[in-house]
């Protein structure tokens, strides 16, 4: 019995099956992962330009998406900015992975946070705009492989995600593509650096082992990607002048605009003025401005001109790039000057560098000089000048006292010493703590007449076990007084302030919340403003009455750079034996962060923003004039250190500490007491 095709109904669609199975069986066409991106990749809607990606746009990304597939480099830097497209590139090279060229792999992010966003805003959507993509990688909670938070896998391989923070994420894990992304963020474990645990982990890979670290840098001389970028044969992208031809790669010395005559800048006139010169003289030999259109016109047109990328260095299978805010076609020049001049106005410059220009940040937190601090000490026209608004305290506790300082806040952080206080006592015991009771309840006159209390106090609760337990006491006791247990921890990059956790201070006593403040990045913080000169955000008044050795103290860590492993690591080393009036300094700032308070309403309450009132004089009546600190009571040796000198705000009269009765004062919160 013989059949023909036409005895089958279905021999139109059985051709159309052997088809499609014969079309498996062709290998897939030799492609570069730039090319197939632009055939498959699809930006997906809500970005700026939604569709395929075209690299015309971005011509800088094409050689280092392509190198991830050149077996001659194994390992990949960029050091870049913002607005370049650095995520972009690293997805469209995990997606050749996935879709063109099937190889296991590795995604690392600092933290598990950044992790989970990555994964929400950039994979997934990437994933779900590509068809091909999607229908290539496993189904969740299907039998034909692996979709989680974990791993991804695919025919030929899987891509696994781990984070920084987290060694248990990387052990045991190895893949001979791995992607590193913001490694500036990423905190030394224990077991070592984890972009180097997860390199020895694809060791066993050899040549077919890849590495691609991005991430904008930081600090000088800390940063790992600098340091990666400097071990690569360091690429810049070149352009060429559209007046004189030359090929240069653009800088920040470039970007040039105009001031008014009141000095005002004119971000709006930004231009680019070509850097061409004579190597021999410097001297300039073009000096012509460029508008917003020839610049993204010789971005676009660079390696048609033969400019392009250009190594400093022999390539010997590590390319290393640079690039900068400046090369972003999606951004005008003025946009750029303008977020300039803003992060300069609010004291951040770093985060411009940093993120805009891809530059380190040289620090220079550790060059004040006490002798400095005391030069620009002022003489107050009340005990709270006209420009502070809210009062925070911070205390640090010693084995034989407390030590306070009250200081003002006002528009953009703007900082004023008010007070600095020693109060002598076992905190083992009830007096001391009683003694704080009082100071807290003070209140201080304000220039404008009004009288101003503390709004918020962070209490260190470090030492030995007996004496947290006492600072936990107290603080418990106290519940809804804006006073507020703190200790100092936390890696680089930690918030000033965490949220709190819950610390019981007794068996049966209700749990204190003890908030951890991110001591680097808070005396980071505290010391750069310390080396401000110009009045204005962040800047730092001392009183002219202050003791000598309170600006010893507040002075007494610098910022030191230390190698473990041939690693390099920031971390404060005191020069001298006490620092109690930074750590003083750096609570109160942290309570000021932990009740986050409206200083603009506090301001407008007061009428800071007014010429000062006439009717208060220097020196106010009712007001004690500036004194000594009092001196340690008669358990203390005869003759103490000699401390800092305040300024004796409004308060009541004291009375002997063990023949005060419990009471309760208003003014801040519920009262103390």
């Amino acid at each position: 019995m013989s059949f023909a095709a036409r005895d089958f109904a279905n021999a139109a669609i059985v051709a159309a099956a052997v088809a499609r199975a014969s079309r498996q069986l062709r290998p897939p066409p030799n492609l570069k992962p730039s090319q197939w991106a632009e055939q498959n990749v699809k930006i997906p809607v809500g970005n700026a330009i939604p569709g395929l990606i075209r690299f015309d746009n971005a011509p800088y990304q094409r050689e280092p998406l392509d190198l991830t597939a050149d077996p001659s480099c194994h390992q990949i830097t960029l050091q870049w900015g913002a607005q370049v497209g650095k995520t972009l590139l690293a997805l469209c090279a995990q997606g050749y992975r996935i879709g063109q060229n099937p190889t296991s792999q590795i995604m690392m992010q600092p933290s598990q946070g950044d992790l989970q966003t990555w994964l929400e805003t950039k994979f997934n959507p990437l994933i779900d705009a590509n068809e091909d993509l999607r229908s290539t990688i496993a189904k969740p909670r299907g039998r034909d492989g692996i979709n989680n938070q974990r791993m991804k896998s695919y025919p030929g391989g899987f891509i696994m995600f781990s984070w920084a923070g987290s060694p248990k994420t990387m052990r045991g894990r190895s893949a001979p593509f791995i992607v590193c992304d913001e490694v500036d963020g990423y905190d030394r474990t224990a077991e070592g650096h984890p972009v180097s645990l997860l390199w020895q982990r694809a060791a066993t890979f050899e040549d077919d082992k890849k590495l691609i670290t991005i991430s904008t840098p930081t600090i000088k001389g800390v940063s790992f990607i600098e340091n990666a970028f400097e071990q690569g044969d360091q690429r810049r992208f070149h352009v060429a002048c559209p007046h004189c031809g030359t090929h240069q790669p653009l800088k920040w010395a470039g970007v040039k605009w105009d001031r008014d005559e009141a000095g005002e800048d004119l971000p709006l006139t930004a231009r680019y003025v070509c850097q061409a010169h004579d190597p021999e003289t410097g001297e300039v030999t073009c000096g012509r401005a460029w508008s917003d259109g020839e610049r993204v016109a010789a971005i676009r047109n660079a390696e048609k001109m033969g400019a392009g990328w250009k190594a400093a260095k022999p390539f010997r299978g590590h390319a290393s790039f640079h690039l900068s805010e400046l090369y972003s076609c999606f951004r005008k020049l003025s946009s750029i000057v303008q977020s300039f001049l803003e992060k300069k106005a609010a004291n951040d410059l770093q985060t411009f560098v940093n993120v805009s220009l891809a530059e380190t940040w040289e620090e220079h937190g550790d060059q004040n000089d006490a002798s400095e601090l005391m030069a620009r000490a002022e003489e107050y026209a009340a005990p709270v000048p006209q420009g502070g608004a809210v009062l925070t305290a911070g205390i640090d506790m010693q084995e034989d006292r407390l030590e306070v300082e009250t200081v003002a806040w006002g528009l953009g952080e703007e900082s004023w010493s008010i007070d600095y206080k020693v109060l002598w006592g076992d905190p083992l015991r009830d007096e001391v703590w009683e003694d704080l009771d009082d100071y807290l309840s003070q209140t201080f006159l304000h220039q404008s007449g009004a009288q101003l209390g503390i709004s918020a106090a962070a209490l260190d609760t470090g030492g030995n076990s007996g004496y947290t337990q006492a600072a936990y006491e107290y603080v418990r006791k106290r519940r809804g007084h804006r006073l507020f247990a703190v200790k100092g921890g936390g890696n680089w990059g930690s918030p000033v302030v965490s949220s709190p956790s819950r610390k019981r201070s007794g068996r049966r006593a209700r749990k204190v919340d003890l908030f951890t403040v991110g001591s680097n990045e808070a005396k980071l913080i505290v010391m750069r403003r310390f080396a401000l000169t110009t009045t204005g955000p962040g800047y730092c008044h001392f009183p002219r009455d202050r003791d000598p050795e309170w600006f010893d103290q507040a002075t007494a860590e610098r910022l030191v750079v230390k190698h473990i492993k041939g690693v390099p690591y920031r971390e404060w080393y005191q020069t001298r034996p006490r620092n109690e009036a930074l750590d003083c300094r750096v609570y109160a700032y942290a309570a000021l962060k932990i009740i986050n308070p409206d200083i603009p309403a506090a301001v407008r309450r007061l009428g800071v923003l007014e010429p000062p009132r006439d009717d208060i004089p220097d020196e106010p009546e009712n007001t004690a004039r500036p004194k000594r600190m009092p001196p340690r009571p008669s358990t203390a040796p005869k003759n103490p250190p000699e401390e800092p000198n305040a300024a004796e705000p409004q308060s009541k009269p004291k009375r002997s500490a063990r023949s005060r009765p419990r009471r309760r004062i208003s003014g801040w919160v519920n009262g103390w007491g």
